[in-house]
Parts: C-alpha cells; sequence; structure tokens
C-alpha cells in the first residue's frame, strides 16, 4: 500500500531529473515526505528525495522526521548550508534539532546563524529541558496596540508565511507585557479603522517559562486551546505553545508510562531504530530486581512445606490464586495511575479510594469465591474448596489495596506512580497471596 502512496516520487526519483523530483514531491505533505525519507534513510533514496527539495521545504520536512534520521539527514551538508537550512525550521524545531548535534558542531553553527537567530536560539537554549519554555515557539502573531485593523491585517499578510498560526493574534504594549489577543475572524469582520484594542479578548489562559510540559498539555486539553501564551516573570509574552506540540507531549508521556507500566526504561529512540544494546539495557534493570522479589515467593512456599506435604491438592490452586490477587492489583494500579497522571487522582483521595476499593474488591472476591469453590468441589475435598474460596476472597482485597496505595504512596515520595509498574505489583501480590493461601490453611487444617 505504502509503495503505490509513493509510487509517484520512487518514479521520479528513477529519472535522475531534479524538476521531476520536486514536482512529485510537491504533491505530498511534509509529512508524508518525512515518513518516506524514514522508510528509505538507510538507502540512497530518502537521502536523495532530501537533498532535491528546495531549502524552505526541506526545513519543514525536516522537522517531521525523527532526530536518528534528522542526523543522517544533515551529517554530511555543509555548515553555511546547515546553518541556512536551521534558520528555516520554525523555532521550537530549531533548538530540538540544535541539542541533537554535538558540542563542537553546536559551536561552529551557531556562529554561522544571523544575530536575530542565534539570539532566539540562545534565549530559547536558557530554558530547562521539559518545560513551557523549552516548548515553546517564538514564531507567533503579535501587534502593537493602537493599531487599526487594515494596519494589522497587512501587517499578518506580510509575516503569515513565517508564523506559527495567525488565527489568533497577540497584543501588547510597550514593554512586550500581553494585554489580549485577537482572532482572524475579529480582524476580518471589523471595520478598517476599528482600533485593535477594542477587539481583544481578555482573560487569557497563559502559563509560566519554568510551568512543566505535562501542565502545558493539560492546559491546552482541558481548554481546548489552538496556542497558549507564554510568559515570563514580568508578563510579558516571549512565546506560544500550539496544541501539535502538546500532543507531541501527551503521546511521549503516554509512551513513557506504558514503558514504565511493563518496567522497561525510558527509550530515546523507537523500537526499530534502537540498538539491541539499549533494549537490553532498558529491560535488564527490572527483570533483575524482580527475580530477587520473586525469591520470596519460593521462601513463602518452602515455609509452608509441611502443611502442603500433607494437602497436595493444595498446590493445584496456588497459581490461580496468586494469578488472581496480582490481576486485581495490576487492574486497580492502573486506575490509579492513570488518575494521577490526568489530574483526575490526587494524593488526598486516597482514603476515599481505599473504601471504595474495599468494597469492589470484596465483591469481586466474592465472586471469583463462588466461581472457584464450585470447581473446587468436583476437584478435591469440601475443606480444601472452603479454604481456596476464603483466599480467593483476601487476595483479591489484598492485591486491589496493594494496586490502590502503591502508587499513591510513590507519588507522595515524589517518585513517578507510573513505577509502580504491573509486574512490581503483581510480584507484591504474589508474595502476598502464597502467604495468605498458606496461612488459612495451615489455621483451618493444621500443620
Amino acid at each position: 500500500m505504502e509503495s503505490v502512496l509513493f509510487q509517484p516520487l520512487v518514479d521520479a526519483l528513477a529519472s535522475g531529473q531534479p524538476q521531476a523530483v520536486i514536482n512529485a514531491a510537491n504533491l505530498f505533505n511534509a509529512a508524508d515526505l518525512a515518513e518516506f525519507i524514514e522508510q528509505n534513510s538507510e538507502g540512497d533514496a530518502g537521502i536523495s528525495l532530501f537533498k532535491s527539495l528546495p531549502l524552505a521545504q526541506r526545513a519543514k520536512v525536516l522537522g517531521y522526521t525523527n532526530p536518528e534520521t534528522q542526523l543522517v539527514l544533515t551529517q554530511a551538508t555543509p555548515l553555511t548550508e546547515l546553518a541556512l537550512l536551521t534558520a528555516e525550521m520554525p523555532s521550537d524545531d530549531r533548538v530540538d534539532f540544535f541539542n541533537l548535534l554535538e558540542e563542537p558542531r553546536q559551536k561552529q553553527l551557531i556562529r554561522k546563524l544571523d544575530e536575530e537567530d542565534r539570539d532566539d536560539l540562545t534565549a530559547l537554549l536558557a530554558h530547562a529541558e521539559g518545560t513551557a519554555g523549552a516548548l515553546m515557539s517564538t514564531d507567533y502573531a503579535v501587534f502593537e496596540s493602537g493599531i487599526t485593523a487594515s494596519e494589522a491585517i497587512d501587517i499578518l499578510r506580510k509575516t503569515a508565511e513565517d508564523k506559527e498560526t495567525i488565527y489568533q493574534s497577540y497584543v501588547i504594549d510597550e514593554e512586550q507585557v500581553l494585554l489580549g489577543v485577537v482572532s482572524l475572524r475579529r480582524l476580518i469582520v471589523a471595520k478598517p479603522d476599528a482600533v485593535i484594542d477594542s477587539l481583544l479578548a481578555t482573560g487569557l489562559v497563559t502559563t509560566r517559562t519554568d510551568t512543566s510540559q505535562d501542565d502545558v498539555a493539560r492546559l491546552i486539553a482541558k481548554y481546548d486551546l489552538l496556542a497558549l501564551p507564554v510568559l515570563d516573570e514580568h508578563n510579558r509574552l516571549v512565546g506560544i505553545i500550539t496544541y501539535d506540540d502538546a500532543m507531541d507531549v501527551i503521546e511521549a508521556e503516554a509512551t513513557e508510562d506504558i514503558h514504565k507500566g511493563g518496567s522497561v526504561s525510558n527509550l530515546d529512540t523507537g523500537i526499530t531504530t534502537a540498538s539491541p544494546f539499549s533494549l537490553y539495557r532498558s529491560r535488564i534493570q527490572w527483570l533483575v530486581i524482580l527475580v530477587f522479589a520473586n525469591i520470596f515467593t519460593g521462601a513463602g512456599i518452602a515455609h509452608f512445606e509441611d502443611i502442603i506435604g500433607a494437602h497436595l491438592a493444595l498446590l493445584f490452586f496456588m497459581p490461580l490464586l496468586v494469578a488472581s490477587a496480582g490481576n486485581a492489583g495490576a487492574q486497580s494500579a492502573t486506575l490509579v495511575v492513570r488518575g494521577i497522571a490526568t489530574g483526575d487522582v490526587v494524593n488526598r483521595d486516597w482514603l476515599r479510594l481505599f473504601n471504595k476499593e474495599l468494597f469492589v474488591a470484596t465483591a469481586l472476591g466474592l465472586t471469583m469465591a463462588l466461581t472457584v469453590w464450585a470447581v473446587g468441589m468436583f476437584r478435591t475435598e469440601m475443606v480444601i474448596a472452603t479454604i481456596v474460596a476464603i483466599t480467593m476472597i483476601a487476595v483479591v482485597l489484598a492485591g486491589g489495596l496493594i494496586g490502590i496505595l502503591l502508587p499513591l504512596l510513590l507519588n507522595r515520595l515524589g517518585v513517578d506512580p507510573a513505577a509502580a509498574s504491573i509486574p512490581l505489583i503483581t510480584t507484591i501480590a504474589d508474595v502476598s497471596g502464597v502467604l495468605i493461601y498458606f496461612s488459612i490453611a495451615t489455621a483451618i487444617l493444621g500443620t
């Protein structure tokens, strides 16, 4: 399907005619061209296409490619040409690309940029990674207070091509303090001589340069914003963050949480481009930790070897009970971790969630106990079936409460609650399940 989609590009590249390649490339948007280049980054086709594109189009396409491909595409680019290419990129993409380069290359490149681009890049680089300042773009439409609607539209005509968005334009005073925002619609329908200050929408949702990118993404999602103005400590407008950048943050955070939920350390690249060593490194740490954690399960079984030896039927139900405890814990942990991530759950909710889970887990345990008791009656004697049913209620309740409390505890300690991963929860539930099961069996059956 993909080969059919990109066939015009394949044919144009095969012809060897630069204009044919440009004409074919114009049939696709920048994201599609980036996809083709990434699919062919190890061969000549991707690089050939990239080099054939006009400078402005090349800069746009570069912003859509992944970091590894960006380095491949630009490593052989002469420094002067690379400076022109970097200057054409949107300011936020420019910062991301600059951070990929090694320090000697960074120093060489920054000296080649003109003063305006160099100052802009330096200012953006000063903000800490993961904050609004590092995420924002300085390519926004801005007007000074006092101009007319007609003058504002003339300014947009001249500058729109270089802006992230022109659907909303920001109005500032002489000190660059944000006064409000005016939409393109209001500018178009306003009388030409209307002063722009009379068209402003005020009471804007804004953020600070040091706000975390997670909070920025939540603000944009909560208020359905096209763009979020970023202010410095003096309420001066210094940038905007658009909804597409917020989507990238949400995707990255969701990916990181999913990795943590599976006890996988964060990968700097996708799985298809990651090296075998980086995949090994991202997984081995938790696997080794969980090996040692599971030793406690074995120790618990060894401790009750007398009761097990006397009633071998108990072993038949052990995997079922242990798995049920882990599954219940995994379910409740997933709900809490996601609730914390979306802001739906805060630490002070722990008692309310505990009481709710107490009821829900008990109901789940009772339902599962009835099922396993019926199975037990066919498989073994009534006393064993009853022990298994009682244990089912206890382990599901224990697993559910562990799954609720552990993420909240980690969050209280300032640790990412996603670190309360499913394997960690299930391991704790496994140990608890074994101890509960054989303790109940010992109490009823004796040693």
